[in-house]
């Protein structure tokens, strides 16, 4: 008997297997058990969901995974066709105290608002959503006694880091640093130096936060929150660990995603010119959504109560513009061209401050996880995923 096909997109079906397939991850802790996954409907989320179901297919663990969704129909239409192999639709609002019935042993909390124009004009929304919402689930988890909690935050905690902070990179990664510098009109000499030199970010490596600037709502609310979290493991003894995320994607993404690498990826396609809204000199990692997964995973069965721990490809590390210009230069079929188009007015789109952070994932990668997707590879998962998604 072959395997069972999960979905139409070849592309997170293989993915969904990988992760089941994955010798990383202790599977025997979670036969039987009952994972809680908040945000279920969102990327993240919703693969998570969905790779516990596929996984405890494969190895028959008997994992039953409850989805934490607001809007029912709209979770029958993320995961409806993995309702029948173990997973099952909760609804509820983390804004609100949880009721969950039956035991939970283990809780993997994304549920957030994501969306950078939603942090300028919901700021008061997105911090109490980020802080009431993880008290909520951390009641949850100290009232069911869960064996382990994952919170997943996000390299934005980091802020921006200070200049006197930035060092020399080993120049295996200029590669995606440097490219497109020429076409923003920057001189060779500041070109070399943008490109060299970023702050390589630990887990004990805080930038600065403006607490008074509306769009410091999501990082200062991700701050407050991953401070809850800490709270709980030493007051209350609950088992919960952070995972800071890299900007991640790959298959899998809704069609309604906006975020820059799926606004990069349909230019692509469609073969329109890349158009940047800023100069594009901001720089960080990223990370496929795979390896974001097995990475959660390592931290919920293996990570230590109260730390925090990055989950990042430092391999990927690309300014903006660097990583549009890779793109064209991969896809030259496309035609498309790199555009700047710099509004007056750019804090109203909620754009992330401009910041040069190499997320440095080693205490991670002590737990024995490793990320395996480069950039290219990711973009080029994304867009025959995203081609799958059309011919729906």
């Amino acid at each position: 008997m072959g395997k069972k096909l999960w979905t139409e997109d070849s592309i997170l079906q293989e993915d969904l297997e990988k992760v089941a397939a994955s010798e990383l991850i202790d599977w025997e802790q979670l036969r039987g058990k009952r994972v809680l996954v908040t945000g279920a409907t969102g990327l993240i989320g919703s693969l998570l969901a969905r790779s516990l179901v596929c996984a405890s297919a494969e190895r028959s663990l008997g994992i039953r995974v409850a989805a934490l969704v607001r809007n029912p129909k709209k979770g029958k239409a993320v995961l409806g066709a993995f309702l029948e192999d173990g997973l099952e639709l909760v609804t509820g609002d983390i804004c609100s105290p949880l009721a969950v019935d039956g035991p939970v042993d283990y809780i993997l909390h994304g549920a957030s608002m994501t969306a950078s124009k939603d942090f300028v004009d919901h700021p008061a929304e997105t911090i109490l959503t980020a802080l009431k919402g993880t008290e909520h689930v951390l009641e949850l988890a100290r009232e069911k006694h869960v064996k382990s909690m994952v919170y997943l935050s996000s390299m934005e905690v980091y802020g921006v880091a200070s200049p006197e902070s930035y060092v020399e990179l080993p120049q295996k990664l200029w590669k995606y640093a440097g490219k497109g510098d020429r076409s923003a009109g920057l001189s060779e000499g500041k070109m070399e130096k943008n490109s060299c030199t970023a702050a390589i970010v630990r887990e004990t490596d805080y930038g600065r936060i403006d607490p008074l600037q509306v769009r410091s709502s999501y990082s200062e609310g991700k701050r407050m929150a991953e401070g809850l979290c800490a709270a709980y493991a030493h007051e209350y003894e609950v088992p919960v660990k952070t995972a800071r995320l890299a900007q991640t994607f790959g298959a899998g993404i809704p069609k309604t995603e906006n975020r820059v690498f799926a606004q990069f990826a349909r230019s692509i396609m469609s073969r329109r010119d890349i158009v940047l809204h800023t100069d594009g000199g901001k720089a960080h990692c990223y990370c496929y959504t795979t390896d974001a997964v097995l990475g959660l995973l390592t931290v919920l069965l293996r990570g230590e109560n109260g730390e925090a721990y990055n989950v990042s490809n430092e391999d990927t590390y690309s300014t903006i513009r660097g990583m549009a210009q890779m793109l064209i230069e991969r896809y030259p079929e496309s035609g498309s061209r790199l555009v700047f188009d710099i509004p007056e007015d750019a804090n109203k789109y909620g754009y992330a401050p401009t910041s040069r952070m190499l997320i440095c994932s080693e205490k991670l990668n002590g737990l024995g996880w490793q990320a395996q997707v480069g950039l290219p590879e990711m973009f080029e998962r994304l867009m025959g995923s995203m081609k799958a998604s059309d011919n729906e």
